[in-house]
């Protein structure tokens, strides 16, 4: 009998609350004898109700619980933390600016395609389109040499050799940059056996050192994996690099002296990284149009 009051007083504690925490009850869906109150005659307040909400937030719930039984934890290895640092230290460096440009493949395409399946048969692997694009960027660097530098110390080191160097994924266990040097000197087929013997020997862990140093410009090329288009972060201390994306078919009006047609081509997106302390968005854009008319109307077969 002497816990009847209290009982009363309990269940009658619904009926003597403040507006403020009657919408608190609600909104988080509790029961207020659930909660004790610190009010005269234990009604309950505004802060019980919000000390309560806490409590609850500070235990996992037990859906939570079982799912993190179940997280993966990886660890960076030592390639994954140098490619992390490397890629911070480049955003922090340089002030990043993207610029984009499609290009016709039709050209390259009448030369690749026609030596395509003799090439498989004699070298074992594909032609694909990155020695062709590789040549393009070196004939537009020649013309717009400031893409191919570095900064010193208020300065812009201008290189005269062409040392490409290309993005090799290791079957998605890190990439590295190795470097083809004085890439300029070197026709598509050339180009196309060093890049290979690159990737060989990337995949196999037998590059060294001296084959990762000394790059003034970078490639990167997931197209392969049927992107778009993808912002490529430069590659220290170059100022600039170029990413090249799908080559797919598309509608691409087709210019001329009797009027404007839609024809399907082979059309890519070439997106273009720059440090904009090393040169200015008209320069980059200039670059990005000389190379598009250089995929576009460069003699390839001549090329190759």
């Amino acid at each position: 009998m002497s816990d009847a009051p209290a009982a009363i007083s309990r269940l009658s504690r619904g009926e003597n609350l403040s507006p403020a925490v009657r919408r608190l009850v609600t909104e988080h869906n509790l029961k207020i004898n659930d909660i004790d109150g610190s009010g005269r005659d234990g009604r309950v307040t505004r802060q019980n109700v919000l000390d309560h909400i806490a409590g609850l937030d500070s235990s996992a719930p037990p859906t939570q619980a079982k799912q993190d039984e179940h997280t993966e934890r990886i660890a960076f290895n030592r390639m994954r933390k140098v490619t992390a640092a490397h890629m911070v230290k480049s955003k922090a460096t340089s002030p990043h600016v993207l610029q984009t440009i499609d290009a016709d493949f039709s050209a390259i395409d009448r030369s690749r395609l026609s030596r395509k399946a003799q090439w498989k048969d004699t070298t074992g692997y594909s032609l694909s389109y990155l020695p062709y694009i590789a040549r393009a960027v070196c004939k537009a660097i020649a013309e717009f040499p400031l893409v191919n530098s570095t900064v010193g110390d208020e300065e812009l080191i201008v290189h005269s050799r062409i040392n490409l160097a290309i993005a090799i994924d290791l079957n998605f266990d890190g990439l590295v940059a190795a470097v083809t040097r004085d890439a300029n000197d070197l026709s598509v087929s050339e180009l196309a056996e060093r890049f290979n013997h690159l990737v060989m020997r990337a995949r196999a862990k037998e590059l060294q050192p001296d084959d990762l140093q000394g790059g003034t410009y970078t490639l990167s090329n997931p197209g392969p994996f049927g992107t778009l288009f993808t912002a490529p972060i430069i590659n220290q201390p170059q100022v600039a690099i170029l990413s090249m994306d799908a080559v797919k078919k598309r509608p691409h009006v087709i210019e001329s002296d009797s009027g404007d047609a839609i024809a399907i081509r082979p059309v890519g997106i070439l997106a273009h990284s720059f440090d904009h302390r090393a040169i200015d968005g008209a320069y980059s854009a200039a670059f990005l149009q000389r190379l598009q008319s250089i995929i576009q109307k460069a003699d390839w077969d001549s090329e190759f």
